[in-house]
């Protein structure tokens, strides 16, 4: 039987992942922009996001994969960490080499990371993942931690992003990765072990 990774992202389209029932893990990245049943876990790699939790000015329910950063935000908070242990999962610290650092390795990037080397996924189903597609990264973390969105800042971390998709799906050959979009425009060159399924527009969310 495969083994099969739904990873729903932050992205405009991520509503893709309610157009048809969806087996398999399910991973999500900080808290995501809708309820999904059956959640394994959400994937953590920031700081702001973890001090935004211990100020309680946002709450993140569910079990969580923790990345280098929140772990040394445990570290130097132990009376947080005991507080939040029993939601850690584990930490994945794993950086892989073609990142300078974990800046650059984003919630999406970790979340991806995990489901092909350490969960072994044959399948990877990615869905609000809009950057690798448009310009636009735009997120619902936006909501709730705010974040440069000007054009500036998008065009640096779009040439750091998606540099470190490319070489991720090089770096499992063996791994589908499958994408969820609106169009099958990737911006940059990809090996056949990535598919794109397209959709008319986003899934309708009124009796979800």
């Amino acid at each position: 039987m495969k083994r099969v990774v739904q990873l729903v992202g932050n992205g405009d389209n991520a509503s893709l992942f309610f157009k048809e029932p969806r087996p398999g893990m399910k991973l999500t990245c900080n808290l995501p922009p809708f309820d999904v049943a059956g959640v394994y876990a959400t994937v953590i790699v920031d700081f702001k996001f973890m001090k935004a939790i211990q100020d309680m000015s946002l709450q993140c329910p569910g079990d969580w994969i923790l990345g280098m950063r929140p772990k040394i935000h445990m570290d130097r908070n132990p009376t947080f960490y005991v507080k939040h242990s029993h939601q850690v999962k584990e930490f994945y610290t794993v950086l892989p080499k073609y990142v300078d650092n974990y800046t650059d390795f984003n919630c999406g990037h970790m979340a991806a990371h995990y489901a092909a080397n350490k969960v072994k996924a044959d399948e990877i189903h990615m869905y609000g993942f809009d950057s690798i597609f448009d310009f636009n990264l735009k997120s619902c973390s936006d909501f709730y931690l705010g974040s440069d969105r000007g054009n500036q800042n998008n065009n640096r971390l779009t040439n750091n992003w998606r540099p470190v998709w490319k070489n991720m799906f090089d770096e499992f050959p063996n791994t589908k990765f499958i994408l969820h979009h609106i169009h099958n425009a990737i911006k940059f060159d990809v090996g056949s072990n990535v598919d794109v399924v397209t959709y008319d527009g986003k899934a309708n969310m009124e009796n979800i």
